[in-house]
């Protein structure tokens, strides 16, 4: 009881309730490991996003701070209450507003606030994480099941530059989307380099010293192994990875069998979590705990923009937005900071 006492209740449920698809899929504890990691390495594959990645260097920097970032973000969503993932959302704008410069392969311009790229993002989490859990967890849903995820994915979207209606609805449009996604996908050297990068880094999350420390390399071969297994052979092939279906099958049958006791014990999870993203623990807690919310409410995202004042992330910050822009490619300056500085105090710093 007195732990109970200790956790800080969420405002409200935020955008899915307790009986929602989004928060039992996200829930479970292979979503922080091959779900994460899966979803950030697939994402590489559009070249725009690895431009805009690349040239920060924070993946090869800072990956531990990224990826607990990662984490702490589609966690908010799922998780916590609505006036936090608002301002989240309306911050992400601003972040993404730095993202923006000229794709080296192609000499196109990219954005990361385009609405496609948005997109791409979006979907590539979500059936990240839903491949992992469907993997490595209980097993497949339900056809109904998978709608009524995708259904609540694309409320997901209203919290990013993307159009809610263009997100797929059923297991066939979801491939349908990859597929048409197919023929803009490439791999450079870069791109490779970035991939493998990502699925290596539980090196770079784990601690080195310690017990934690001497299993590292371990622990490291077995995300890095269970994720390339759900990867397709063909993003395989253009990353440049080679992994028979033996190992395939033998590190999806080990992963499920450790990650079992993870999923009956809060305290496992907790465990887990505080590791790899400790700044997740005070939005999973009051729901671990079954702390209520003071208002047991759930909003729509329209609700929650109307309250707290924002606009759809589609129409926020055109200002600083434009003035980057202007910065990037007329003035070929450096884009500004404002967008990292103002999300420090809601993300945590960058260092």
């Amino acid at each position: 009881m007195k732990k109970t006492r200790e956790i800080t209740p969420h405002e409200d449920y935020g955008f899915f309730g307790p009986d929602s698809i989004t928060q039992k899929v996200w829930g479970h504890p292979a979503v922080p490991l091959m779900g994460i990691v899966r979803a950030v390495t697939i994402e590489e594959l559009d070249p725009n996003l690895l431009a805009a990645v690349h040239n920060t260097g924070a993946n090869y920097d800072r990956l531990d701070t990224r990826y607990a970032r990662t984490v702490q973000y589609f966690a908010a969503v799922a998780f916590a209450d609505s006036r936090t993932v608002a301002k989240m959302a309306d911050v992400l704008v601003k972040i993404h507003s730095k993202a923006i410069g000229i794709e080296p392969v192609s000499g196109n311009r990219y954005d990361a606030n385009d609405p496609d790229s948005q997109l791409w993002i979006l979907i590539t989490g979500w059936h990240s994480v839903l491949t992992a859990y469907e993997t490595f967890g209980p097993g497949r849903l339900s056809d109904a099941e998978v709608e009524q995820f995708w259904a609540e994915c694309a409320i997901a979207a209203e919290f990013q530059t993307c159009d809610p209606r263009a997100v797929p609805r059923t297991r066939e449009a979801v491939r349908a989307y990859f597929e048409e996604w197919r023929p803009r996908l490439a791999a450079s050297e870069a791109t490779q380099r970035m991939m493998h990068h990502l699925l290596n880094g539980t090196n770079a999350i784990l601690p080195r010293k310690g017990l934690l420390g001497l299993a590292r390399p371990i622990a490291n071969a077995l995300v890095c192994r269970a994720t390339i297994a759900t990867l397709p052979r063909h993003m395989r092939r253009l990353a440049d990875i080679r992994q028979s279906r033996v190992t395939d099958m033998v590190v999806i049958a080990i992963m499920r069998a450790m990650l079992a006791p993870a999923h009956r014990s809060r305290t496992l999870q907790r465990w887990i979590l505080g590791i790899l993203a400790p700044k997740v623990l005070p939005i999973m807690d009051p729901v671990w705990r079954g702390v209520p919310p003071v208002h047991p409410v759930v909003l729509t995202p329209a609700e929650a923009r109307e309250r707290y004042g924002y606009v759809k992330p589609a129409q926020a910050h055109l200002e600083l937005r434009a003035r980057q822009r202007a910065r990037v490619f007329d003035d070929r300056q450096a884009p500004s900071d404002e967008g990292l500085i103002e999300s420090q105090p809601i993300l945590g710093t960058l260092g």
